[in-house]
């Protein structure tokens, strides 16, 4: 169930508002302009924050099941943290070892740039699979220095971290 739970983000409808958080600004190749001028390219570090009392065994996923997460976002590993994100997820097909979810997230970032990003995906995972493999999330809309973007999100298990690569446009 662990791995089923920890899909990264999506992160970023459905996702309460996140409040900002005081932390580091994003580092210098967050704040660069695109050689063109017309958007962001950064990576941060997604680590999961566990719920209290969170049972990570427990029967398969199963059609109508809902989890949500929450992840603090690093510079690097270890690093400054920049921000935070919310997800919740919807399991809307299984067969086999595989489900199909539907997640939502609400990323926070601050500093530079800063602001609020929603991305969405519909992703199939392996229940039985130590962790996710890697997949992109849509960038579906944004607030602050994200109002305009759009994109994506490449999420990559990095050991107890996601890795996070934004590639968004204006």
């Amino acid at each position: 169930m662990r791995s089923f739970r920890r899909i990264g983000a999506f992160g970023a409808g459905a996702v309460a508002a996140v409040a900002l958080v005081t932390a580091a600004p994003l580092p210098a190749s967050a704040s660069a302009q695109a050689d063109n001028g017309d958007g962001f390219e950064f990576t941060l570090y997604a680590k999961e924050i566990p719920a209290p009392g969170a049972d990570e065994s427990g029967p398969p996923p199963k059609v109508g099941d809902t989890f949500t997460f929450a992840d603090d976002l690093f510079k690097t590993k270890g690093g400054d943290q920049v921000g935070r994100d919310g997800v919740i997820c919807g399991v809307v097909r299984t067969s086999g070892d595989q489900a199909d979810t539907n997640c939502v997230g609400t990323f926070v970032l601050n500093g530079g740039p800063g602001g609020q990003l929603t991305a969405q995906a519909l992703t199939t995972f392996d229940i039985s699979a130590e962790g996710p493999s890697a997949f992109d999330l849509a960038v579906t809309g944004g607030t602050g220095d994200f109002k305009t973007v759009s994109g994506y999100i490449r999420v990559t298990p990095d050991g107890d971290y996601e890795r996070m690569d934004f590639h968004l446009t204006r």
